[in-house]
């Protein structure tokens, strides 16, 4: 008993020596909740859960993983929507010292399957609907993987094993769990130019370092309430949602967008600082109830994916906020990394990313690794504390994204005379359409494993609501007919609903170069007005 008592001594004060100056993510909530331990943090539906509600849960969840004999550093996963919940098991693994593996609930079941099996998760946390999917519940029995079910349809998880059932009997006080700032923290998983999933590694201070830039670039206060709509599982909302956590500011989380639920939030909870996508911004002006609603609380409005259409963000100063700001980054440089500020809203329209944040340095460089000078073009490079420790089990990737020194964007573009980011193409196949990436190889392969298909190209091209549409040209073997309607219908076996085609075009030749490589710049200035009449 005496030495037991010694090792749990000795244990104690190594904890106290680590945790006096470390950063750790699960340290923010635990931090924040000990300054305003009353203070809503989530409001969802009619609950209100405070700081130290949501800080006690987190550690009962941390409690919960150490006590099945898992060691920090597993991977765990999460398969979940946006709830109180999330938050509550997320910050449970961070503060268990374990990797957070949270993975996009709108990809197709064997990609989710991909991910387990390549993250190497030693445990699931699922939500009881999404567990509900045949073909999910399936997959998951087959894997044998152990599960936590997230109670958030209302009912009760019968026979599983509820995340209230492992918070149960569990101690509220922060785990003794020795971390280190660059141990990893979440693995993020991320579309490759290939189709094949990568996994973005980021330390516990590379997210921490993103996280407190953001809150000085946006100027988030303990008075702020930031309107939670896009999934939590991107590391965008996320780094939102964390930022709050850390200026002890109030989130108000919705599960997915349905523009009468977010202008009623807005209204009733007095929201003060709004992230969407353009498309939400526009469906918010266009709602014949917004009128009705008042919305002068707003005083930030923070969207993504794309630039505003100068008519549209003029009518939304006017009408719903008078300030908006353009965010930009990377699943592997944890966001932001570029902000385009109110006060430059109006002063330049195009294809405009605004300029670093604090953290964050950027230059544009040539093939050789020189970096050229204002005004010319090239590649898109990062470089600075938020920046990801590489791919999980990738290093071939990891090495040729982090050539010379600098993370390497894929993206080509020029800074101007004022030190302003001009985005001008991707150098990497990726379609970003309504929130997510999609690699246009991805869909390639689905369509040519349909028997009549001789070649396929896809390309995105500008959409008024998606950002991007995706948009296949396929040539048919000969002697093959078949309707485009029948390939989308192949496609919906293989791919998620946001990876399917808009159009699909037949088409008898494809455009090629003289050594035999498609042409897809053709083909996407060809139809660049495709979806000019889309709604």
């Amino acid at each position: 008993m005496e030495t037991s008592n010694r090792s749990h001594t000795a244990e104690f004060h190594a904890f106290q020596e680590n945790i006096l100056n470390r950063i750790a993510l699960g340290d923010t909530l635990h931090r924040t909740a000990s300054k305003f331990p009353q203070r809503p943090v989530c409001i969802e539906g009619g609950r209100r859960t405070s700081f130290d509600e949501l800080n006690a849960e987190s550690n009962q969840f941390a409690h919960y993983l150490l006590s099945c004999g898992l060691r920090p550093g597993t991977k765990i996963a999460m398969l979940c929507n946006n709830s109180t919940q999330f938050l509550v098991a997320a910050y449970g693994i961070l503060k268990a010292g374990m990797v957070w593996v949270p993975i996009n609930t709108m990809l197709a079941v064997h990609d989710v399957q991909y991910i387990l099996e390549h993250a190497e998760a030693s445990m699931l946390v699922v939500d009881d609907q999404l567990l509900a999917h045949p073909a999910l519940h399936a997959m998951v029995n087959a894997l044998r993987l152990p599960l936590c079910v997230a109670e958030v349809g209302g009912g009760s998880a019968s026979g599983q094993n509820s995340l209230s059932r492992c918070m149960a009997g569990q101690p509220g006080d922060l785990p003794q769990v020795l971390i280190e700032d660059r141990d990893l923290a979440l693995i993020m998983y991320t579309s490759g130019t290939t189709g094949k999933q990568k996994g973005a590694m980021h330390t516990h201070l590379s997210v921490y370092s993103a996280l407190t830039s953001n809150i000085a670039r946006m100027g988030i206060v303990s008075d702020d309430i930031f309107s939670c709509i896009l999934p939590m599982f991107h590391c965008a909302q996320f780094s939102v949602a964390a930022s709050c956590i850390i200026a002890g500011a109030a989130m108000l989380i919705q599960k997915g967008f349905d523009p009468t639920a977010v202008l009623d939030g807005l209204a009733n909870e007095r929201v003060t600082m709004l992230f969407g996508l353009p498309l939400m911004y526009a469906a918010l002006l266009q709602h014949p109830a917004r009128s009705q609603r008042d919305l002068s609380s707003l005083r930030l409005c923070l969207y993504a994916m794309a630039p505003m259409a100068k008519p549209l963000l003029m009518k939304l100063i006017d009408e719903l906020c008078p300030n908006f700001a353009l965010g930009s980054g990377q699943t592997e440089i944890f966001p932001m990394t570029m902000y385009f500020a109110p006060e430059q809203q109006l002063q330049r329209f195009g294809n405009y990313w605004g300029v670093p944040t604090p953290v964050n340095e950027l230059a544009i460089m040539d093939e050789s690794g020189h970096i050229l000078p204002q005004g010319e073009v090239g590649e898109i490079v990062h470089r600075g504390p938020n920046v990801m420790l590489g791919y999980y089990k990738d290093p071939v990737a990891t090495a040729q994204v982090r050539r010379f020194g600098w993370h390497h964007t894929g993206d080509l573009g020029k800074i101007d005379q004022d030190g302003q980011l001009l985005f001008m193409d991707r150098m990497k196949d990726m379609i970003k359409t309504g929130g997510e990436n999609v690699p246009s190889v991805k869909v390639e392969e689905v369509l040519l494993r349909h028997p009549a298909v001789a070649n396929a190209a896809v390309v995105g091209v500008p959409h008024p609501h998606w950002v991007e549409g995706i948009v296949a040209f396929v040539m048919l073997k000969p002697g093959q007919q078949i309707a485009a309607d029948d390939l989308l219908g192949h496609c919906r076996e293989h791919l998620a609903g946001f990876e399917l085609p808009k159009h699909i075009g037949l088409l008898e030749t494809l455009p090629m170069t003289s050594t035999g490589k498609i042409q897809k710049h053709v083909l996407r200035t060809s139809h660049q007005d495709l979806f000019q009449q889309a709604i």
